[in-house]
């Protein structure tokens, strides 16, 4: 665990309230956890915080977890996306992975230790861009 990890902001997006409780309760001790039941809630919360990684599942009834990537992508461009999905939509994640509009695809139910990894990983890539934006050319 990186020492300075709650100084990283995650908006986890789930419509289901029981995967939401368990994210927090998992990860609120690390990291500055932002949670949101729907893509709206979400965008309204992107809009008012700094949040350095979006994890989203892929199943949810107003858009898809991709759909809502997408969006988040236009908005917070430097934010890293990780999309969660129990389901094999291939086409629509690998379009998605490979256009760059999702960074990171994990199984649900998603994995402690391999959602540590990705928010340390993607909070690492996150400043590299912020770095990289100062550099000149």
């Amino acid at each position: 665990m990186m020492a300075t990890s709650k100084i990283i902001s995650v908006l986890y997006v789930d419509d289901e309230i029981h995967n939401l409780n368990s994210f927090k309760a998992t990860f609120r001790k690390e990291f500055n956890v932002l949670v949101a039941g729907s893509a709206i809630e979400a965008l309204r919360i992107l809009d008012e915080n700094l949040v350095h990684i979006v994890i989203s599942d892929q199943r949810m009834p107003d858009v898809t977890g991709v759909e809502f990537l997408r969006e988040v992508l236009l908005r917070c461009p430097d934010a890293s996306r990780v999309l969660l999905t129990g389901f094999t939509e291939v086409s629509a994640i690998s379009e998605a992975l490979s256009k760059g509009e999702v960074h990171y695809r994990m199984e649900k139910p998603w994995d402690e230790d391999q959602i540590r990894d990705a928010i340390n990983g993607s909070y690492e890539i996150f400043l590299l861009r912020k770095c990289g934006a100062r550099l000149p050319l």
